[in-house]
């Protein structure tokens, strides 16, 4: 069977040739005798992988020495605890922008921790646009300001990063990483699960201010879920997700080889405009987000019914592209078009697109 297109919004498409690497290595990884899978986290073979891989993410993200990178497990969701209890006394006030599903997510784990307060919600335009957010919207004395960069589910962005006075930004970056550029300096962290744009299910990355790390938290948080315990321990206080950080390392290689992140936006704007340009004109198709608001990493869009979503979404899987149906909680379509994606995919999908719409009007 050939290879598809695959439009998952996450675990996602990965580089061919970072796939083929991994086949290369998965028995015998160079100089090891073993696979990656079966070398100790503590062996020479696995420190000088780990520390290749956060030595390029620094690279292609351009990460100032004043931050850690850390490589650690439980998946963004995780971080929805994390970063309350780790930024924020017990009571604290902290600030949320609530833009989406996995937003709320944050908000309601900061609600367990602190006081946290939604400075803005967009359910009430159903998630559909980012609202906008000024520095006198947010509480001064809160820990932090937590948005979510890239919406997954909506196929919203934040085109802008919101002002927010001397209030600490916090950012949920798991769907676009990597997919645009970011000053990194304008955050005092970071946080995104690899298995979108960076790799396999299993990794999380935390990209966090050093000054952010201290030993002074509340007895009750446990010494996993300290982001110091891990920077002290170069993120292997335990055994890290030793083939999930190897599998992004080849991913970072890979963008490397492309030319960065500034020559992968250049290309993901391109295929989102082929996406939008098509959805925009057609009579069938509809986007979701709002225009000044859209995702170049996920872009959703309907069809007038469930009959005609369905029938679509079975035309485009029979010609090779699948996981195109949109989020369980919202349906409709979706297609994640992450730097993996190429362009070719993307034409294709187009091409089907106007095939079905055509194939209405017979």
């Amino acid at each position: 069977m050939e290879r598809v297109y695959n439009f998952s919004a996450g675990p996602s498409q990965l580089p061919l040739s970072v796939l083929e690497q991994a086949q290369r290595d998965l028995v015998n990884y160079p100089g090891a005798g073993c696979s990656v899978m079966e070398m100790s986290h503590r062996s020479k073979p696995y420190q000088a992988i780990i520390d290749t891989a956060q030595a390029t993410l620094r690279r292609i993200m351009q990460i100032p020495d004043e931050y850690e990178v850390l490589f650690l497990q439980g998946g963004a969701s995780l971080q929805f605890s994390m970063v309350p209890m780790n930024l924020a006394k017990r009571g604290q006030t902290t600030a949320y922008a609530v833009t989406g599903q996995f937003a709320k997510k944050a908000f309601e784990e900061g609600k367990r921790w602190g006081n946290a307060v939604a400075v803005v919600n967009g359910k009430e335009n159903g998630f559909t646009r980012i609202p906008d957010i000024t520095a006198d919207m947010i509480p001064q004395d809160a820990a932090y300001l937590h948005i979510t960069g890239n919406n997954t589910i909506y196929g919203t962005t934040f085109n802008t990063l919101p002002e927010t006075g001397n209030v600490p930004l916090v950012c949920d970056l798991s769907s676009v990483i990597l997919g645009k550029e970011f000053d990194v300096s304008k955050f005092d962290l970071i946080y995104a699960g690899a298995q979108k744009n960076m790799g396999i299910a299993g990794l999380t990355v935390v990209i966090v201010k050093k000054d952010k790390l201290t030993d002074d938290l509340d007895p009750i948080i446990p010494t996993m879920l300290r982001y110091k315990v891990m920077a002290d321990k170069g993120s292997m206080y335990n055994t890290p997700p030793c083939f999930a950080i190897y599998m992004a390392g080849l991913v970072f290689q890979w963008v490397e080889q492309q030319g960065g992140v500034a020559a992968l936006e250049k290309i993901n704007t391109k295929k989102a405009g082929l996406l939008y340009d098509y959805l925009d004109a057609s009579k069938v198709f509809h986007p979701v987000a709002d225009k000044k608001d859209r995702s170049i990493m996920n872009v959703t869009f309907t069809l007038p019914d469930d009959d005609m979503t369905a029938a679509f979404i079975r035309m485009a899987t029979e010609r090779g592209m699948i996981n195109i149906k949109g989020h369980r909680s919202v349906g409709g379509c979706r297609a994640s078009i992450y730097n993996a994606m190429p362009i070719e995919g993307v034409e294709k999908l187009v091409q089907c697109m106007k095939d079905f719409e055509a194939g209405q009007r017979d």
